[in-house]
């Protein structure tokens, strides 16, 4: 391995003490690759088999906590004890390749597609997402909303029982746990909405909720983190000031990290506060020295990563980058960084360890994936 590169390959522990291998990580994608019955299908398990041996952590694809939080077709299912074999089988096969497993833990609120719910879409108040054609939701009752709460804590049970390193609160993307605390999609004037501070209520009781359950039915090992959006284009929508008050909040609930989700490293603020840094800079800054944070977005080359972690960021994201490539990592560390992958070859689905569904998704999305 070239030694400029060795940022890359230092072990980091984190706050509850578990040490990650190095500093990658696999970052959480939506595959559509699931049964019909909701539980991991065969290929999916090879897919991220194929990708756990490099990075240090492995966090999935969201796996829905309540019945009307299904998100996509193909999404694997969390909500009922009946699903902890299927989680099971694909938390073995990434702790087998030596990486930590993450669930990924969510509700997708409005984002939800009607004819997976039959048409019961709900969300924080009944304000459809922007675009053409997109349904208007239902606006959960509060006893809806505790329950979801205690979903979210369940589901957590599931993921201990079914040998899970930990999980990732997944409120970022615009599903619901970022609908509570977005003022375009909350216009509630109940304790779950209305002011800055209400509006952060509900993300601080799903983790509160999370953190609960942990503590009872895990050791102290158990690792919990939580993905937000920095900003959202929406007026009115979540700003910039808006996030920094989020995670000062997150950043006293002694989580083991904060993980931004972002197409690039290096995008700026859109609003909300005057300065021209980049948004994970910023946010290293605010929050960084209480609780570590994942940098993601575009990190295609080793380069790239190492002057990524020269912001101080800790732990990196590989999301396209590690589809394109499942030897990101190794190349790296037996000196072929030269050989990395990154343009998607269309003639590699077999090779590469790709599901029909995510890679119909991937060669019919233009510009999402370089070289289609």
């Amino acid at each position: 391995m070239n030694s400029k590169y060795s940022p890359i390959f230092q072990p980091f522990t984190l706050k509850n003490g578990i040490t990650l291998k190095n500093r990658m990580v696999m970052a959480p994608m939506t595959n559509f690759s699931s049964n019909q019955d909701d539980t991991v299908s065969d290929a999916e398990v090879k897919y991220y088999a194929r990708r756990s041996a490099g990075v240090g952590m492995v966090i999935t694809a969201c796996t829905y906590v309540t019945a009307n939080g299904k998100g996509f077709h193909g999404e694997f299912g969390g909500d009922r004890d009946e699903f902890i074999p299927s989680l099971k089988r694909l938390a073995s096969a990434i702790k087998e390749q030596g990486a930590k497993a993450i669930l990924q833990i969510f509700h997708g609120g409005r984002q939800v597609p009607p004819e997976l719910v039959n048409g019961d879409v709900v969300s924080a108040s009944s304000i459809p997402a922007e675009g053409e054609g997109k349904p208007v939701p239902r606006e959960l009752s509060e006893q809806e909303v505790e329950a979801i709460i205690r979903d979210f804590g369940e589901t957590t049970r599931r993921a201990i029982e079914s040998g899970y390193d930990g999980v990732e609160i997944h409120g970022a993307n615009g599903y619901l746990i970022q609908q509570f605390f977005s003022p375009h999609s909350n216009r509630r004037d109940d304790r779950w909405g209305g002011s800055l501070d209400k509006r952060l209520n509900f993300p601080l009781a799903v983790v509160d909720e999370v953190k609960s359950v942990a503590a009872k039915y895990a050791n102290d090992s158990f690792i919990i983190g939580y993905r937000f959006s920095p900003e959202e284009p929406e007026t009115p929508g979540i700003t910039m000031a808006d996030t920094l008050y989020l995670i000062d909040a997150l950043s006293e609930k002694d989580l083991d990290y904060l993980h931004v989700s972002l197409m690039d490293f290096w995008s700026t603020p859109r609003r909300g506060i005057d300065d021209t840094r980049s948004r994970i800079e910023i946010i290293q800054e605010r929050v960084g020295s209480h609780v570590p944070v994942i940098g993601v977005g575009s990190i295609r080359t080793a380069d790239e990563a190492l002057k990524a972690l020269e912001t101080g960021i800790p732990l990196l994201a590989l999301g396209r980058e590690i589809i394109m490539d499942p030897d990101w990592v190794q190349k790296i560390a037996e000196g072929k960084e030269n050989e990395i992958i990154t343009k998607i070859d269309k003639t590699k689905q077999h090779e590469l360890v790709v599901p029909d569904p995510l890679w119909q998704a991937i060669i019919h999305t233009p510009g999402w994936f370089p070289g289609v």
